[in-house]
């Protein structure tokens, strides 16, 4: 055979299998019920996106945040409200996913209509407590409010006025929480604490000292005992004490969510902040449940968190 023969031969070879390759694909791509072509479905782009990191000034540092987009975020052009999710004590921001299995959660209530579709961030909040430090070194509530929430705004599709953004969180997360809505109803239309750290200044000064010189002396005190552990930092970040003493009209332009298990050991907290808003009228919701300081009581009380913090979206629509 002439090499110009085995030339053509192997060439029509090649386009045999060619042509067999393509109808087995079409095959594939055809449905019994219709005989027609199977539409091609492109991989979604990634709606969760852990840990990435912003530049603070203010803290001299980076600062790590995990992000939860609403399933249509990629397909259109809108804006969405957004929910600052924050973790508990020893955690960082890939808890509330890790454990928490938040995405899953708002998937499962945007797809069922029972949330509308948000933006959900979860800040890593260290030890900080979502506060700045008694010596204001660590000035992470000034971080969050003047570089973090304007870093979400410039970054993504959000609705960026108060009515449109809430603030939640679990333990350590639900202080914050509670304190950064006090502090800031010009930020936030909502706050839902769920098993917050809240005492009174008596359960404050009778926390251990082993526990309160790691976990609550270095944000408020430093290592001290008693009546020395009531410095301006916790009684301007107490948040039964600013349910007390913040200005009423400050107060009621933030509706309020507190939840905490009947088993948890701050559940006697949690009840007294709830007293505290009583006294004054505060208007809030108060919530009571079988359960411990638990990520299976959080993950339970979580879409209901979540709900009444979208009313008051759909409540300014």
């Amino acid at each position: 055979m002439s090499v110009r023969s085995f030339l053509l031969c192997l060439l029509m070879a090649v386009w045999a299998l060619t042509a067999l390759a393509q109808s087995r694909r079409r095959a594939q791509l055809t449905t019994p019920e219709s005989n027609g072509p199977v539409p091609v479905v492109t991989a979604p782009q990634t709606r969760l996106l852990e840990s990435l990191v912003m530049n603070s000034s203010i803290l001299n540092q980076t600062v790590k945040y995990s992000i939860y987009l609403p399933p249509d975020y990629y397909v259109s052009n809108r804006r969405y409200p957004v929910v600052y999710l924050l973790h508990g004590y020893g955690d960082n921001e890939t808890g509330w996913i890790q454990y928490g299995e938040a995405n899953r959660i708002v998937d499962e209530k945007i797809r069922l209509g029972e949330l509308p579709p948000m933006i959900i961030v979860m800040p890593n909040g260290g030890a900080t407590w979502f506060i700045n430090d008694y010596q204001n070194k660590v000035r992470f509530e000034d971080m969050f409010v003047q570089e973090l929430i304007p870093h979400i705004d410039s970054t993504f599709r959000t609705r960026p006025k108060r009515e449109y953004r809430g603030i939640s969180g679990l333990s350590m997360g639900g202080f914050g929480s509670l304190v950064l809505a006090m502090h800031h109803p010009e930020l936030f239309g909502s706050c839902a604490a769920l098993s917050a750290s809240a005492r009174t200044d008596d359960m404050f000064k009778n926390i251990p000292d082993e526990r309160y010189n790691s976990v609550f002396g270095p944000v408020f005190s430093g290592p001290v005992k008693g009546e020395d552990r009531l410095t301006v930092a916790w009684k301007r970040n107490s948040p039964i004490n600013l349910a007390r003493s913040a200005p009423e009209g400050d107060l009621s332009r933030v509706r309020w969510y507190i939840d905490c298990g009947d088993d948890d050991a701050l559940s006697a907290g949690n009840a007294m902040l709830h007293v505290a808003l009583l006294d004054r009228k505060i208007p809030h919701e108060y919530r009571v449940r079988d359960g411990a300081h638990t990520w299976a009581y959080w993950r339970s009380g979580l879409p209901d968190a979540l709900k009444f913090i979208a009313d008051s979206f759909m409540g300014n629509d």
